[in-house]
């Protein structure tokens, strides 16, 4: 794990936070995917560039971790 996110209990019910704030990896990821741009994002959520990325990072490790199993036709 990256040190800008943070996985506490305590926190969000143990969800994957932007490490000194109470944001969502999840809010993050989805809002650039809903079409805001990082500049929204900053703004938005008074977050920094590079809270932003080690957002992504994160996401993005998770899901190499994942397996994927086929559906049997």
């Amino acid at each position: 794990m990256n040190e800008r996110i943070v996985i506490d209990p305590k926190i969000c019910h143990g969800k994957p936070v932007v490490r000194g704030t109470r944001m969502p990896v999840a809010y993050v990821v989805g809002s650039l995917a809903g079409g805001m741009s990082f500049e929204d994002v900053e703004r938005e959520y008074d977050l920094t560039r590079e809270d932003i990325l080690a957002a992504l990072q994160f996401a993005g490790e998770l899901v190499e971790q994942e397996q994927f199993h086929p559906l049997p036709a």
